[in-house]
């Protein structure tokens, strides 16, 4: 499986990312190895996404970070 997700981070804003282990990519995250994020500690999962394919997950992840698609994570996902 493959893992689209978002997190929200200590000053409100929200990363969006792509993993395959979402379990351990998250423990990542909140222990700081994480470099993007290791200074917004603490982090919340606000939402993922299980895709068996792996490119849908990327082109998902992708399309979160577009306007549109930044508009639909508004609106349809938190």
């Amino acid at each position: 499986m493959y893992y689209t997700y978002i997190i929200e981070l200590k000053n409100k804003a929200k990363y969006i990312g792509f993993s395959s282990d979402l379990k351990n990519r998250i423990k990542d995250h909140i222990i700081g190895s994480v470099s993007q994020t290791k200074n917004f500690r603490p982090i919340k999962l606000i939402f993922y996404a299980a895709f068996e394919n792996k490119l849908r997950a990327l082109k998902f992840e992708q399309y979160l970070k577009t306007p549109s698609g930044f508009a639909f994570r508004n609106k349809r996902l938190i």
